[in-house]
């Protein structure tokens, strides 16, 4: 089995990328299948043709334009005779792909449900093929921010692929790592740290430890190492993980510009803003060239230099990047996607000194699409709870602010244990001087 990689990013208040890893039967460029007719219709002879240009365009990186072939590729496969059940999924998968790689959410859902469907129909329930079509339908649902939905189709994967191969086998260990990152979104951090562990033995051992599947976790593992505050254990990590990817893929690669962000990140946390702003600056020309200035990955890199700026106190530079990186997640992912919602926290938070009353009303939108989104205990509302609790107070509020500091630390202190509270990460949760923003809330996918 072939495994496929989008490069995922998750932008959460710490502002870390972390990777889940995609599972396909065949690379998500896609491949042509080459089944043992001796003659094709028409149809499927015009399909395969334009598949190799699709290929082409997407090993290019240059999805909008391999769009509309695969589009009409399907529908040639979907009309010929002699089409069977795999390869019309197949194909949706494809087209899926393409949509995702594009930033493009929405249409991907259907085309991966009725793949499902037909593999469900023609392979059994319990196929690994089956098992691939969950885990990469988990995935979609976790990048639109819906982590209720993608728990429960990614642990039928698991269970598929575990009791169709074992405990030790590649596909199993991916989605161990998936399982991971979907725990930390829903803030359910006690549950991450073995689950990641499990994972890079697995995939060490079947793919050695220069991987980039290795370099993945090992970065997920560092964002772990973060929120906690362990920096010591987390730069040696990245510093691996980037050495690998630009061994795997050469400079200018997305999973090159995930690390570079990364590493970016913890110097950031450290406050040496002038060491992580080339890294910002590079990892954002990677994927400006690689994916569009309107990708949704391109609004997270933009959100995290801007956080580079507003903790450096640069206010001007960093308003720009952040309402640069709204407005593409607002037009890419929607009003109400948990980006958004982070998005506005951070505007809020620079608004504070200058116009306060414009703050107020940011915060709250932000508190709802969380809520909505993630529920009323998720670790990223402790940011917005606190940040809000700030401005309160410099208003003489007291009252208000005082209930929204201990709605911050109870969530706190359920997703994190009190133990942690008192790290370097999280001390900024303590009432103090709204200039900043409180960077402590670290939501990571």
């Amino acid at each position: 089995m072939k495994r496929a990689r989008l490069t995922t990013l998750i932008l959460g208040l710490c502002l870390t990328v972390g990777v889940c890893l995609w599972v396909s039967s065949r690379s998500v460029v896609g491949q042509v299948k080459r089944d043992e007719a001796t003659t094709r219709s028409a149809e499927l002879t015009e399909a395969r043709r334009l598949i190799k240009q699709i290929v082409e365009l997407s090993e290019a990186h240059r999805y909008r334009e391999a769009i509309p072939l695969a589009q009409r590729a399907l529908s040639l496969i979907e009309t010929a005779p002699d089409a069977t059940p795999f390869v019309v999924a197949d194909n949706l998968i494809r087209l899926a792909m393409l949509y995702i790689a594009n930033g493009e959410y929405t249409p991907a859902e259907p085309l991966y449900l009725r793949a499902l469907a037909i593999r469900e129909k023609a392979f059994g329930l319990e196929s690994p093929l089956v098992a691939t079509s969950l885990n990469n339908l988990a995935e979609l649902y976790r990048m639109k921010g819906e982590y209720a939905r993608a728990e429960p189709v990614l642990l039928r994967a698991l269970a598929i692929w575990e009791k169709r191969f074992g405990p030790d086998d590649a596909a199993v260990a991916t989605a161990i790592n998936n399982l991971a990152r979907l725990y930390y979104l829903k803030g359910d951090y006690a549950r991450v740290e073995a689950l990641y562990l499990r994972s890079l033995e697995v995939h060490e051992k079947l793919l050695g430890p220069n991987h980039s599947d290795v370099a993945a976790i090992l970065g997920n593992i560092a964002g772990l190492y973060s929120l906690k505050g362990e920096y010591a254990r987390v730069e040696p990590l990245y510093e691996r993980a980037l050495a690998i990817q630009e061994k795997v893929y050469g400079p200018n690669h997305t999973s090159v510009a995930a690390s570079l962000n990364n590493l970016a990140g913890l110097y950031r946390a450290k406050g040496d803003y002038e060491r992580a702003e080339p890294l910002y600056q590079r990892s954002l020309a990677i994927y400006e060239k690689v994916l569009s200035p309107e990708h949704p990955d391109v609004a997270t890199i933009l959100h995290n230099f801007a956080t580079n700026y507003h903790d450096d106190n640069n206010y001007v530079r960093a308003e720009t990047l952040y309402r640069r990186a709204l407005a593409i997640e607002e037009k890419a992912l929607g009003p109400e996607h948990p980006k958004v919602a982070t998005s506005l926290n951070s505007l809020a938070s620079l608004s504070v000194d200058h116009d306060p009353a414009r703050a107020e009303p940011l915060y709250q939108r932000a508190i709802a699409i969380y809520e909505k989104a993630l529920g009323t205990d998720h670790p990223s509302l402790a940011g917005v709870f606190n940040n809000l609790a700030n401005l309160y107070k410099s208003k003489g509020d007291y009252a208000r602010a005082e209930t929204l500091y201990r709605r911050a630390l109870a969530i706190r202190e359920k997703s994190l244990g009190p133990d942690i509270l008192m790290s370097p990460t999280l001390s900024s949760i303590s009432p103090r001087s709204t200039k900043r923003k409180v960077k402590s809330s670290r939501p990571c996918s």
